[in-house]
């Protein structure tokens, strides 16, 4: 449920751009593939540890063939550190082969068919079309979640309801970025148990605002 009818959204998106500008996706890969196999090992995942496993994973399969090429035993010795790295092994081996048997070894590039490759849901389909297709994407993840939801911009947790309340709001070529705004706002100041509300950007605009 989204309270836009009363929720300054724009002063949100140009209050943060002031503070971080630009954003980069952290997940380090020179592919749309290896966008994806990031992805999906960021799951319950830091970013920080994702970039030294694909850095390895990727010497050795970077791209559909190469990773199909490989048992799901062997890519479970890459990603083991990842956490959950059985179900992420398996999901990313059948992303290869899939990749290949369905679109000539190239990675989609909409929603309907990334969706359908196993371990990738909406906000990792977003993270890719956001990044590397040039396309409007807004992914929530659990900082974007909290953080428009203790500015009192959303009053939901359902991702669906969030993705649609801002990219109502916001014009489509802001939507990538806009994500990674409130995705640094909410590592940087807005943490989840003790938000540094004191010298917070968004005071002025937040609804949860503690003194």
């Amino acid at each position: 449920m989204s309270r836009a009818g009363r929720f300054p959204w724009q002063k949100l998106y140009d209050l943060l751009y002031g503070v971080y500008g630009e954003c980069a996706c952290p997940l380090r890969h020179d592919t749309p593939f290896q966008l994806l196999a990031a992805v999906m090992l960021s799951a319950q995942c830091r970013d920080e540890r994702v970039n030294q496993v694909t850095e390895k994973l990727f010497a050795a399969a970077p791209d559909p063939k190469s990773m199909a090429a490989l048992s799901v035993d062997e890519i479970a010795g890459f990603v083991h550190t990842c956490g959950l790295f059985r179900n992420k092994s398996e999901n990313l081996h059948r992303c290869a082969e899939l990749i290949l048997e369905r679109h000539n070894g190239i990675v989609p590039d909409t929603m309907e068919e990334l969706t359908a490759l196993p371990g990738i849901g909406r906000k990792s389909a977003n993270v890719l079309l956001g990044n590397v297709f040039g396309k409007p994407g807004f992914p929530v993840d659990t900082h974007v979640n909290r953080v428009l939801n203790q500015l009192g911009a959303v009053d939901s947790v359902s991702p669906e309801k969030i993705e649609q309340a801002a990219c109502a709001e916001i014009e489509p070529e802001k939507w990538c970025n806009f994500s990674h705004l409130l995705i640094q706002h909410g590592r940087r100041v807005c943490v989840a148990r003790q938000p540094r509300c004191a010298g917070c950007v968004l005071r002025s605009i937040c609804a949860g605002a503690k003194e």
